[in-house]
């Protein structure tokens, strides 16, 4: 563009962008990234992000979903480190123990397992408002002094409130949850220990399904 510019100045001609601009400039590009997956200028190849397009697994219906839930762990390949390999117990129920890749990336390579769910996220001002009519106080009305032994309630990290019952709130909390009208990815947390209950209802979080036991 810089260059038409220069030539209209010095030929004194107007400006017309529709020529000076190349219409196939984006296309091209992103043809390029998806085709190589680098992406980047072409001409800095060196400097471009390499493996981010790749072609999908389309051998059968599993590998076609494995390849769709892998994650990579952004580690080096080159190290001989075994710790970040390994399998973790926190695992359990989210990593397929067995699917990982042979050689360099061994272990850093992994796959969400078949029941493995990613949270999408839900507004939690509904539930902040329900707990609030069935009696949670509000943090800021909070008075310690008052009620040295309430349990605090933590919406997604932020302490939104106390209550003076909590086994009689979670107990409702989760009857809403099980008869659907609360969204069933709501995670319900009881600290008794601590003190504490806490509710997290954002995106990103990785759950397994678990039975009900009463």
């Amino acid at each position: 563009l810089s260059n038409y510019l220069r030539r209209c100045v010095e030929g004194n001609r107007h400006f017309n962008l529709a020529v000076g601009i190349k219409p196939g400039t984006l296309s091209n590009g992103l043809k390029y990234s998806l085709a190589t997956g680098n992406w980047g200028d072409q001409k800095k190849a060196m400097s471009s992000t390499a493996g981010v397009s790749q072609v999908l697994n389309r051998y059968t219906f599993a590998s076609t979903l494995s390849h769709l839930r892998r994650t990579n762990t952004p580690i080096g390949r080159d190290g001989k480190l075994a710790k970040p390999r390994q399998l973790h117990n926190t695992h359990w129920g989210l990593v397929c123990p067995a699917e990982t890749p042979e050689g360099q990336a061994c272990g850093l390579v992994k796959n969400l397992s078949l029941m493995c769910y990613v949270s999408v996220g839900s507004p939690s001002e509904p539930l902040i408002e329900f707990m609030i009519n069935r009696g949670m106080e509000v943090v800021e009305e909070y008075e310690p002094l008052r009620y040295p032994h309430a349990t605090k309630i933590f919406v997604n990290g932020v302490w939104v409130g106390v209550h003076q019952d909590p086994k009689h709130l979670v107990g409702q909390v989760l009857d809403t949850r099980r008869k659907s009208y609360l969204q069933y990815e709501v995670s319900l947390i009881r600290e008794i220990r601590d003190q504490e209950f806490k509710i997290f209802s954002d995106a990103g979080r990785v759950m397994r399904p678990v039975f009900t036991v009463q």
